[in-house]
């Protein structure tokens, strides 16, 4: 696919996706979720960490309402599940671990597309909103099963009834999002955090990834026979023995992602 909405760039094991609609505030048209769909799968092939970030001053806008003609024709119930649902599980069930880089503001569906990574790192001046309720629709792109989870039952009916804005440090307190950065060391911040990804037990990290995600869903006995299973597939891998090695050479493992 040749994206016309997005930037693709994998370099040193890390896939940088950025979302490139600038002038809209990246918001999201059918296009776009198409191109995050494929970019996202291509990316959990050829690198061992993704990353998701927007350029301009803003992360995403989310539903680009214009972009349809009268928006009040839309099927919205079409439009999630035949666009939306493909676009978030293409990040849920990517095999590798991903990161929102939340360079500016999250809004609605945007917000959501940026929760549904494994680690949202956020620069101080970026915020979140849940701004459904300010057009009369529910939070939508996965955003009542992601924050109830993420913030507990009080938090996540506050941000959706209310619409309010909440900044990268209210997330990150709030246990919506993995941190905030300072401004001046966002890019530097989540550039590290990738190349630290890029450079682990990529299939280690895929096995962390579905325990955790599966942990909702499960009862304790099932929990503890998944977690059984996948460290079985865990110490099975070149990169647990290189690791065990490492540790009683004392030096720092050199993982291969296999």
């Amino acid at each position: 696919m040749i994206y016309e909405t997005l930037t693709y760039a994998v370099d040193h094991n890390v896939a940088v996706i950025t979302l490139n609609r600038p002038s809209v505030m990246n918001a999201l048209n059918s296009q776009m979720r198409a191109e995050i769909t494929d970019a996202v799968g291509q990316a959990g092939q050829a690198a061992r960490v993704v990353v998701l970030t927007g350029s301009g001053r803003a992360f995403c806008s989310g539903q680009d309402l214009g972009a349809e003609g009268n928006f009040a024709d839309i099927d919205l119930e079409r439009t999630l599940k035949d666009e939306y649902v493909p676009m978030l599980k293409a990040i849920t069930e990517c095999p590798v671990p991903t990161i929102s880089a939340v360079n500016g503001p999250a809004a609605g569906a945007g917000a959501n597309l940026a929760l549904a990574a494994d680690v949202v790192i956020a620069a101080e001046s970026a915020y979140f909103v849940q701004a459904f309720t300010r057009i009369g629709l529910i939070p939508d792109a996965g955003g009542t099963y992601l924050l109830p989870r993420q913030m507990g039952l009080a938090k996540a009916m506050g941000v959706a009834l209310f619409a309010d804005k909440i900044y990268a440090p209210q997330a990150s307190e709030m246990g919506m999002i993995w941190e905030s950065v300072a401004d001046e060391k966002f890019a530097t911040q989540w550039q590290a955090r990738a190349a630290h990804l890029a450079s682990g037990p990529t299939k280690t990290y895929g096995h962390v990834k579905t325990a955790i995600r599966q942990s909702f869903s499960n009862s304790e006995e099932d929990q503890l026979e998944l977690e059984a299973r996948l460290q079985g597939a865990c110490g099975r891998t070149r990169d647990f023995k290189e690791g065990v090695t490492a540790f009683l050479d004392k030096r720092t493992a050199k993982f291969e992602g296999r």
